[in-house]
């Protein structure tokens, strides 16, 4: 019986090519793929010759130079944002002590602010006008002052020999002075004006931090895996309460310093005690020669009083220094900040070396945060090792 079936079976009308149907094959094989990657399969990727490396080692050159030239650009910036950080974490403990005693947050945080803005005002009437009089009157002492060198012997001598009046009378008339001065002023002008800018942006950071700090530690916490932010938080707080305590004390020390040398001065007769006294309370919130730089300026102001007062003023200085270093200083910042004296020296070197006044204001609570996380981070996980 013959073979009925055809040797060719006829292709159905819709038949498709075979690329077409391995294509379909592919998409209903796998669906998820072809979603995935609508736009076809990657190719390849490019070969890391030399070029390539060369390339991204430029392009990161590039980039790191460009953002060490930001920093360098917004340095001012940035100190003021750390500063402005840095009291608010000073000020937080008077905010909370207030809140203890059903005190709202907005409430405590506007007394604090209050008081700060009432100090600063303190301060400038207080500077101020003995500065402003001591302008006055040395302005209205200089014809007297010029008479007094005319009649000097010697100056008359090298009038004679190097015609310096002359030379003087010369310079005043050319127009140099008018120049020089007028520069200096505007100079001057430029100085106060950036200043004020300056601390009317550091108030203003400052009360914004002290609104918002909680907010920004428990933002900050997110940051941290969950498993470890308990042990973070307990450490960021420990830090915190540590700086918050650095600067009460280191506050208190000044007030203390401010206050025995206002009484000093008063029973010693110096004019002008309280401006002094505002001066060496400033200065000794400056770290290791804070003290030592007020006290060598009251003692050259004294000195322009009279040579009694100078020597009182060396030696009140001399014996409160110590009594500062040795009794108060370590009562004060016991229980505040836990760095080895070395320690503290060295830092606030370094501090003072990289930002100036600012650096070694914050070099001291700095290294006491560094010494806590060693000791509860880096020596315990040694220690497993």
């Amino acid at each position: 019986m013959p073979d009925s079936t055809p040797d060719t079976v006829p292709a159905p009308r819709d038949a498709v090519s075979p690329d077409t149907t391995a294509t379909a094959v592919i998409t209903l094989d796998r669906p998820e793929k072809a979603a995935e990657t609508p736009y076809g399969e990657p190719g390849k990727p490019l070969t890391r010759g030399p070029f390539l490396w060369g390339l991204t080692a430029a392009l990161g050159v590039l980039t790191a130079w460009g953002l060490a030239q930001a920093l360098v650009s917004a340095r001012n910036v940035i100190v003021l944002i750390v500063v402005a950080m840095f009291l608010a974490v000073g000020l937080n403990p008077i905010v909370e002590a207030l809140q203890r005693v059903r005190v709202p947050r907005r409430g405590a945080i506007s007394i604090v602010f209050a008081g700060v803005i009432v100090l600063f005002v303190l301060f400038g009437l207080a500077i101020v006008p003995p500065v402003s009089q001591e302008t006055s009157d040395f302005i209205k002492a200089v014809p007297g002052y010029v008479q007094e060198l005319l009649a000097n012997p010697t100056i008359k001598q090298l009038d004679a020999d190097y015609q310096i009046l002359a030379k003087l009378q010369q310079y005043v008339t050319s127009g140099d002075l008018g120049t020089t001065v007028a520069g200096g002023i505007l100079g001057a002008g430029a100085v106060v004006l950036d200043a004020f800018f300056s601390g009317l942006t550091l108030l203003v950071l400052t009360l914004y931090f002290l609104g918002s700090l909680s907010a920004i530690k428990e933002y900050l916490l997110k940051l941290v895996p969950a498993s470890r932010r308990t042990r973070t938080r307990a450490i960021g707080d420990e830090i915190l309460t540590g700086i918050g305590g650095y600067v009460a004390g280191n506050v208190l020390i000044s007030v203390i310093a401010g206050c025995l040398s206002w009484l000093f001065l008063t029973v010693a007769g110096a004019k002008y005690a309280l401006a002094l006294a505002l001066v060496i309370a400033v200065a000794d919130l400056i770290p290791l020669v804070g003290a030592t730089v007020g006290a060598v300026l009251v003692t050259a102001v004294g000195a322009l009083q009279s040579g009694t007062l100078a020597i009182a003023c060396v030696i009140f200085f001399t014996v409160y220094q110590q009594v500062e270093n040795y009794v108060i200083y370590p009562r004060v910042m016991r229980r505040s900040v836990d760095v080895a004296p070395a320690v503290s020296v060295i830092a606030a070197l370094f501090g003072g070396a990289l930002l100036g006044v600012v650096g070694a204001l914050l070099a001291i609570p700095v290294a006491a945060a560094v010494a806590l996380i060693v000791r509860e981070v880096l020596l315990p996980r040694q220690a497993r090792a």
